[in-house]
This record gives C-alpha cells, sequence and structure tokens, in this order.
C-alpha cells in the first residue's frame, strides 16, 4: 500500500515517538516537496525538523509535476500538493488531518486516514498501545473531538477483551 502523507500526521506521530509505525503498516510513505517543506519551518518543533533532516530511507519525497484542479483557498501548499500528488501516483490512500483538506479528498474519491486511523490500526497490529499513545497525544496541540477519543477506546478495549476470550 502506498500512502501520501501531510504535514500534520508526520508531525504528530514524529512528536509522541510514534513515526516508525507508518512502515509497519504501509509498504511505501511519500510525502510532497511542501510537505517535507513545512516539516522543517521556522514554528516547527526540534524535534521534527531533526527528524526530518535525518529521515529514513521509506519516507520518500517527490516532486508534484500536476496540480490539483479548481481554486482551493482554504487548504494549505502542503494539503493542495498531497492531494495532488494522490491523484498523481495513483497511491492507496492519503493521511491527513484538516477537515477541509479531508473533505475535498472526500469529493475526490480519495481514501483518507487521519492520525487516529493510522495509530487505530497499529493497536489492531498489536504494535502499540492505544490508550498510553492517545494519552500522549493529548498533550500536544492535536485536536480531536472527546467523543471520538472515547470511541476509539472503548474500540480497543473490546478489541482487546475479545482476544482474551
Amino acid at each position: 500500500m502506498i500512502v501520501v502523507a501531510d504535514t500534520s500526521p508526520i508531525n504528530y506521530l514524529i512528536l509522541i515517538d510514534e513515526i516508525d509505525i507508518l512502515p509497519l503498516l504501509y509498504e511505501q510513505i511519500v510525502v510532497p516537496e511542501a510537505v517535507f517543506s513545512e516539516l522543517q519551518a521556522d514554528e516547527t518543533p526540534e524535534s521534527v525538523i531533526a527528524w526530518v533532516g535525518n529521515a529514513p530511507a521509506w519516507f520518500t519525497v517527490l516532486p508534484v509535476t500536476l496540480l490539483i484542479a479548481g481554486n482551493l483557498p482554504e487548504l494549505d501548499e502542503g494539503e493542495k500538493q498531497a492531494i495532488a500528488l494522490f491523484e498523481e501516483i495513483n497511491a492507496d490512500a492519503l493521511i491527513i488531518d484538516e477537515r477541509a483538506g479531508r473533505e475535498e479528498s472526500a469529493k475526490r474519491g480519495i481514501f483518507v486516514i487521519g492520525t487516529l486511523g493510522v495509530l487505530n490500526s497499529a493497536a489492531e497490529k498489536g504494535v502499540l498501545d492505544l490508550p498510553i499513545t492517545l494519552s500522549k497525544l493529548k498533550q500536544t496541540s492535536f485536536r480531536a473531538s472527546e467523543k471520538l477519543i472515547a470511541e476509539l477506546l472503548l474500540l480497543d478495549a473490546k478489541r482487546k477483551n475479545s482476544g482474551n476470550s
């Protein structure tokens, strides 16, 4: 599975020290040049800048040669390029959190995964402890509804209980 990632999921996975789950879940992780630049911006946390500066081989940066169709002022350049790159390389999924980017992706028939979806998939595979990881995520600037977090924790508890029966 080839996935294109936007800036915020990469940022948060680095901040909570779970970035290494990506190659366990997906064959190839690709980001457009704008996302790579955003991950190195002055306001980016030091740990993210350091990771990106020494990124592993599975983290691929590709140029976007086809521009996204439509005037989309609600999207930043990273989101626009991530959607365009997804379409250009015919990827399997787009990892993106921002609502406007997710909505535009849905209009285009793009399979979208958010940071929480990535973490849930990793928990399903047994490569992380979801309650601990969500607790770490809550200590960042990541925002999600308490209802969604509670639903994920309930799903995880049910998954663990069904595995013990």
